[in-house]
């Protein structure tokens, strides 16, 4: 049975959402996320790669989207986090971009991952050296899963 992550009214800085994001990080990929010193804070306003994630709803939507991923996507906080995680690839690229997922689920993480992905306004990008992880909390629940990259190539 898979719990649902809790989600406070604001994931962007909450500590304890930080604590899962890079905890699961540092257990599942086996190494650090940020850099001693830099927190929830840092990550979500100062961070230059892209970081977001989702949950484990059926149809997964977007939890958490730092202001470098809102930037690349051209979405909003607020329209990020009532996105469903699959439009950011479009039709035709969805099926890549699930077989991704499952094979995150079934290995724990992808590191070096390419894939095609899609901003609000249409405009195509690769997502490249990307890593997609696992959200687990300490006690091996899963609460959805979370992506990072810092390079791209505009199509």
């Amino acid at each position: 049975m898979e719990n649902k992550l809790p989600e406070p009214v604001d994931l962007a800085t909450d500590p304890e959402f930080f604590e899962l994001l890079t905890g699961s990080f540092q257990r599942i990929v086996g190494k650090a996320l940020v850099q001693p010193g830099q927190g929830p804070g840092w990550l979500y306003r100062q961070a230059s790669c892209v970081v977001v994630a989702h949950n484990t709803d059926p149809d997964p939507r977007f939890i958490y989207a730092n202001v470098a991923a809102q930037r690349r996507f051209e979405y909003t906080w607020d329209e990020f986090t009532k996105l469903p995680s699959r439009l950011s690839a479009e039709a035709p690229d969805r099926q890549a971009r699930q077989l991704l997922l499952d094979a995150v689920e079934h290995q724990g993480f992808i590191a070096d991952y390419r894939g095609l992905r899609v901003t609000k306004s249409g405009k195509h990008f690769w997502m490249e050296s990307g890593i997609v992880w696992q959200l687990l909390d300490e006690r091996g629940r899963r609460r959805g899963q979370a992506a990072a990259f810092s390079s791209w190539t505009d199509v």
